[in-house]
């Protein structure tokens, strides 16, 4: 089977990837790479291909790269983390960091 062949994906994940490709267009990735990502998003969901005879069994999907999507800065999960700082500038982020740090040494 060559590389990049379908073929032995079910017709739900073809159309999950054919619905995130459309997400990565909307945000202006060019259609190729939107194409490359989404079938990459599809593989860390489903772990490759299910059709019937692919010798995979069926296993729960893992449905952290769909809530992912469109979160700012590299922020892991909930509503904390990498959002605020990704928002202001680096100065501003680098002074709240030397902050913490003097604060973190005075505390001991």
């Amino acid at each position: 089977m060559p590389r990049g062949d379908k073929s032995k994906y079910s017709a739900k994940q073809k159309r999950q990837a054919e619905h995130i490709e459309e997400g990565y267009e909307k945000r202006g990735v060019p259609k190729k790479e939107a194409e490359r990502r989404a079938w990459a998003t599809e593989n860390k969901i489903s772990g490759g291909g299910r059709k019937g005879g692919s010798g995979k069994p069926a296993s729960k999907e893992n449905h952290e790269p769909m809530k992912k999507g469109g979160r700012k800065g590299g922020a892991k999960g909930g509503k904390k983390g990498g959002a605020a700082s990704a928002a202001r500038p680096k100065a501003a982020h680098k002074a709240s960091a030397k902050k913490a740090a003097a604060t973190r040494k005075r505390r001991g």
